[in-house]
């Protein structure tokens, strides 16, 4: 939802409709929730020889695959729905957010670094905004697209730590095990390309000064994770900053907003 968010208040210079926000945020929801059942049917058989997945309830056996194509289907028919109330460009571009939502669960069986994939998928929905708002494709938005890619490659290779040691076993791939112990040099480098992305955006759309302070207080705060990157990390602590990434996200957000006023 977060580069969604971005998106509508770049291109809109701080004032986005309220109706598109609705339909985004919703948007947002149901395909989530799409992608999740569609991962969690592509992994069952891997979900259930890893300790932190073991429990969902299609790798446990609560739930059958047929009970999660139904709900998928209504999921995917309630965003399709939404598609009619936007411009033309944007719905041209719906059916790429489903195409990479049904691709990235399977990119781990053969791609060294499916979090790609990840940030391919969660940040065309940025996309899509943009030309809700402007029924074009500035190049602020492919900036912003990049950024989003870069920030789920940070986030989600430090989410991958809780897993290394499961996935090793079974044979998946993940950024977390390819960058090894390198991974704060990645994370390090990975993030530095998403806020120099972000700062390129708010220039050529002519952010003032509280947007590129917000985002000197992200990269701060960053920068402390890298440095704790360094060290051992417990899946515990490997959860808790994945999560700190969202409020990452809303203070990007904000300074985004402030930064048009």
């Amino acid at each position: 939802m977060l580069p969604v968010l971005w998106a509508l208040v770049l291109a809109s210079q701080g004032r986005p409709s309220g109706l598109l926000v609705g339909l985004f945020i919703a948007g947002s929801f149901l395909m989530r929730s799409a992608g999740v059942i569609i991962n969690d049917l592509a992994d069952r058989s891997f979900d259930r020889q890893v300790t932190r997945t073991q429990t969902r309830p299609l790798a446990s056996g609560a739930l059958r695959p047929w009970h999660a194509v139904l709900l998928l289907g209504g999921l995917l028919a309630g965003a399709v729905s939404l598609l009619f109330f936007l411009n033309p460009l944007a719905i041209r571009l719906g059916p790429v957010a489903l195409g990479l939502a049904t691709i990235y669960p399977f990119t781990k069986r053969f791609f060294r670094i499916p979090q790609l994939f990840l940030g391919l998928a969660f940040g065309w929905g940025a996309v899509m905004a943009w030309a809700a708002v402007r029924n074009q494709l500035d190049p602020a938005v492919w900036l912003l697209f990049t950024a989003t890619i870069c920030w789920a490659l940070a986030y989600d290779t430090i989410y991958a730590l809780q897993d290394v040691e499961d996935d090793l076993r079974i044979g998946v791939n993940s950024s977390a095990i390819l960058f090894g112990s390198h991974v704060w040099i990645a994370v390090g480098i990975i993030e530095t390309a998403m806020l120099g992305l972000l700062a390129t955006a708010g220039w050529l759309e002519n952010l003032n000064g509280a947007f590129y302070g917000g985002l000197a207080g992200v990269a701060g705060f960053l920068s402390q994770q890298v440095r704790r990157l360094r060290g051992e990390v417990a899946p515990l602590e490997a959860s808790i900053m994945f999560k700190q990434h969202v409020g990452v996200g809303f203070v990007i957000l904000i300074g985004l907003w402030v930064g048009t006023l």
